[in-house]
């Protein structure tokens, strides 16, 4: 295999002097040759946006640090999805589009060095005339191989393939700062044939997050056929997410044999009318969380991101079906501990006109911290901050709850509105701190609201 040493290009580590360039020309003659490597030695080396091509390797030695300029001008303007709409946006530190073979390796660190982007969009958004860089992005690329390498720091998203095909993602460690914004750490966006696997993601967002873009996306391709599993994460909003982007169809989902500690939430699917799409068929297994505000949330009423606040989103009454509705349905999780959970042992919410269906929860074990903290489970008009509950659960249909145990909780163990169809087998209510009903169950016809914004 012919190998490409960025410093045979010009590249000088610890230098002032940017290796954009050097590693541009690395790339050309490895691309000139049909493929290659091109490799990063040890040191520091400044640069703008690398710009892959098929049949490249990028690959960093371990102690080699490509440390991404902070300089809008170094990221070509390109169009690429943002939040799952297709607009122009800055290339990301990493990029390729249409490419074949591409691979980023080695024991190496990328550095986003995203404090000044995130301090632009805290304080000072308009400055950002594009959207943010990802750290690495790949656009409609197939056999994209990332392995081994350290990611820090980044702008935005930190990996987020996009319509590619047949992705492995392993090895790979992320750390962004717990307040970073939108710095989720993996985002499969409408991609087929994923492999994520012995990951440590610590980030500001969510850890991992699947993505099949929004009702504004004109193409609509699933994410399918996704594999999680022996990763640990730490922080973010969400061990594992599942929209809000889905109108292209989230589905053939197993996620197994991973630790989330101290993210807000641990298993998390929620969407909207107005998006469409359907999650269907995902497997969930052998999950130990710790200090989480709420394992699991199933939300079909998230208002978050634009148009959220628009009376269709939030009403409670049935709307028609159409196009436009939702669906989250076969959904199953099992083997499953959570300790120290805050708010609700779950939270599950369907449609009025399109309940959640064909739910399995089996050996779960759930119990609530010694001092709860108030938490809200799910971003929806009319939940308010909840503390110590069991599982909450509104117009749901075809459920089953088999050996599920809730210590430590206030109220009922499961509390049912507008449920059909739903079963228990062998579950229980363990330290209860105050005494109820393993179960209730209630009715709830809908009500005219009139939800202000500060409301919603």
């Amino acid at each position: 295999m012919s190998v490409y040493s960025i410093t045979e290009f010009g590249a000088v580590p610890g230098g002032a002097e940017p290796a954009t360039r050097a590693i541009a020309a690395a790339i050309e003659a490895a691309d000139a040759a049909g493929g290659g490597t091109v490799f990063v030695p040890a040191g520091t080396y400044l640069t703008g946006a690398i710009l892959l091509r098929s049949n490249i390797e990028l690959r960093l030695d371990p102690g080699a640090v490509l440390s991404f300029s902070t300089d809008p001008a170094d990221y070509p303007v390109v169009t690429s999805r943002w939040e799952g709409v297709l607009r122009e946006v800055h290339a990301s530190c990493v990029y390729g589009h249409g490419l074949k073979n591409v691979s980023i390796t080695g024991s190496g660190t990328l550095d986003g060095n995203g404090q000044p982007w995130w301090d632009k969009m805290r304080s000072r958004p308009e400055e950002l005339t594009h959207p943010r860089p990802k750290l690495i992005s790949l656009d409609r690329c197939t056999r994209v191989t990332i392995r081994d390498v350290t990611l820090i720091n980044s702008p935005s998203w930190t990996v987020n393939p996009i319509l590619c095909d047949n992705v492995t993602i392993d090895n790979v460690s992320i750390y962004n700062p717990a307040d970073s914004p939108n710095t989720d750490g993996i985002d499969p966006e409408s991609c087929q044939n994923v492999r994520i696997s012995g990951c440590h993601i610590d980030v500001g967002d969510d850890c991992i997050a699947i993505k099949a873009g929004t009702e504004d996306t004109a193409q609509r391709v699933p994410c399918e056929n996704i594999t999680i599993t022996n990763c640990t994460m730490i922080h973010g909003h969400g061990g594992v997410v599942l929209g809000s982007e889905m109108s292209g169809d989230i589905r053939n989902v197993v996620i197994s044999n991973c630790i989330f500690k101290h993210t807000d939430r641990g298993i998390r699917l929620k969407s909207r009318r107005g998006r469409g799409g359907t999650v269907e068929d995902i497997r969930v297994s052998g999950i130990v969380m710790e200090e989480v505000i709420c394992p699991f949330i199933l939300n079909l009423y998230y208002f978050c991101g634009p148009r959220g606040k628009d009376k269709y989103v939030w009403d409670k009454r049935p709307y028609p079906v159409t196009l436009e509705t939702p669906t989250f349905r076969r959904i199953h999780f099992s083997n499953i501990t959570a300790r120290n959970v805050h708010a609700a042992a779950g939270f599950v919410y369907g449609l009025a006109e399109r309940y959640i269906s064909e739910l399995t929860f089996a050996d779960i074990d759930i119990s609530m911290a010694e001092n709860p903290v108030p938490g809200r489970p799910a971003m929806m008009s009319g939940i308010k901050d909840m503390k110590a509950r069991g599982f909450y659960l509104g117009n749901v249909r075809d459920i089953r709850f088999d050996r599920v145990t809730v210590g430590g909780h206030e109220g009922p163990a499961f509390y049912v509105e507008n449920g059909e169809d739903v079963e228990w087998q062998q579950c229980r209510s363990k330290d209860t701190k105050v005494p109820e009903q393993l179960v209730k169950q209630v009715s709830v016809v809908p009500q005219e609201e009139d939800l202000s914004e500060e409301e919603v």
